[in-house]
């Protein structure tokens, strides 16, 4: 795992959503414009150093970043054993609307164009949820992502959405093919080479943050 590059220092947020209250870590560097809101994906959380690690590389960009738990602690026990709130995509996206609308509600996020960085399911919760606000998401980003599992809102995506798979991923490779050919806005499917799903090769994350940054830079800011 690479090292991660200096950040804002984090802030622990609590972010309401129903009946339940999810945790979070929002960094804001000074002059940040825009925020990027990370979907983990299955099994994963907010502590995952690859979302981390993308994360660092944002927020040395200039990029504010929230990493947040899609699953409250007693969910994630449940989810160990039966893997099933992980694919809940419904669950998932709902909760990141949720987030959305906090950012939107505090004073110092409120200004800020929004993003969504989704890995795994995590990518189709994002789709989702975009789709739940066109006006407000203004870019997305997956990263080893089942867009496909978005099903018919992928139709509904008003947000420019990249799309980073690994060359080694063939299966999800192809997933990503079929999604990008169902997206109807500014769009784009970049292949790293070498990479494996995870992109724990050396110089495979370092290229996934490189061009997740260049994307939101380009279109929060």
């Amino acid at each position: 795992m690479p090292q991660s590059p200096k950040s804002a220092t984090g802030t622990m947020v609590q972010i309401p959503s129903g009946d339940v209250s999810l945790e979070g870590d929002l960094n804001i560097p000074a002059g940040a414009r825009g925020i990027v809101l990370f979907a983990h994906g299955s099994g994963s959380s907010r502590l995952s150093p690859r979302n981390r690690f993308v994360a660092g590389v944002l927020n040395k960009a200039g990029l504010a970043t929230l990493l947040m738990d899609l699953l409250t602690a007693d969910e994630e026990r449940i989810d160990l054993y039966t893997g099933a709130l992980r694919f809940d995509i419904g669950l998932l996206a709902g909760r990141l609307e949720s987030a959305t609308d906090w950012l939107l509600s505090q004073p110092q996020t409120r200004e800020m164009s929004i993003g969504y960085f989704g890995s795994s399911t995590g990518a189709a919760a994002a789709l989702v949820a975009a789709a739940g606000r066109p006006e407000r998401v203004t870019a997305i980003v997956s990263r080893g992502g089942r867009p496909d599992l978005a099903g018919s809102a992928l139709a509904d995506v008003r947000s420019p959405t990249l799309l980073i798979v690994g060359g080694n991923d063939e299966v999800v490779i192809g997933l990503n093919e079929e999604s990008l050919a169902r997206l109807s806005v500014e769009k784009e499917m970049r292949i790293v080479p070498g990479a494996t799903h995870l992109f724990e090769e050396p110089g495979t994350l370092e290229e996934v943050a490189r061009l997740a940054s260049d994307w939101f830079t380009n279109h929060l800011t």
